[in-house]
């Protein structure tokens, strides 16, 4: 079972974000608020979901969250400010965009910009601890993942609705043959560094 809180009777709000790791598409952040006596034994890292279990449950957080918001970061941008700044930019969006002013922020990581005057707190693996921050990666993920599969429509030869952007070896076959789109951050290493047998 995961932690509901850190400090009981505080407004809580979770943040995490998913596709800080990807060569396409943005990087994406959720902030939630659940209610105090919230209890899903389901929900848990979204890592440690399968990808059917994660879209079923989140109908269920958005249904039940006190409120909740998701918040993105394009490529473009990733490029501009590099992707830690990005992933901290798009939690700060996310927290913009919540109804409710959380007490406190709980976030998943070690690495944080101070949110206006409200105290925040980072754990590391916190989507495996913390109720809200679990629930924030499942929004994230899936809110990329339905992002990703949209964009696959457009460049489907880059396997984004299987891969969802992340390094895999068919997405960087389809880069050396098809080169970058709009999508793709060129700042990262899209394709492997040459070795010395390659030269």
């Amino acid at each position: 079972m995961l932690q509901q809180y850190l400090i009981a009777g505080r407004i809580e709000a979770g943040c995490d974000e998913a596709g800080r790791g990807c060569l396409a598409g943005p990087v994406t952040a959720a902030a939630v608020i659940l209610p105090p006596d919230f209890d899903n034994p389901l929900i848990n890292d979204s890592k440690q979901l399968t990808e059917r279990q994660r879209e079923r449950l989140r109908p269920v957080i958005e249904r039940e969250a006190v409120a909740w918001a998701v918040a993105m970061v394009s490529p473009q941008e990733i490029d501009r400010i590099n992707i830690l700044r990005a992933s901290i930019t798009a939690m700060h969006r996310a927290l913009d965009a919540l109804s409710v002013r959380p007490e406190g922020i709980l976030v998943d990581g070690n690495r944080f910009f101070p949110y206006h005057d409200i105290p925040h707190t980072t754990i590391i693996k916190g989507d495996g601890k913390m109720l809200s921050i679990a629930a924030a990666s499942i929004l994230a993920k899936t809110h990329r993942d339905e992002l990703m599969r949209q964009l696959d429509k457009e460049f489907p030869q880059y396997g984004w609705a299987k891969n969802k952007g992340y390094p895999t070896a068919d997405h960087r076959a389809a880069i050396a043959q098809y080169g970058v789109t709009p999508h793709h951050r060129h700042t990262f290493q899209l394709l492997p560094q040459p070795t010395l047998f390659d030269l």
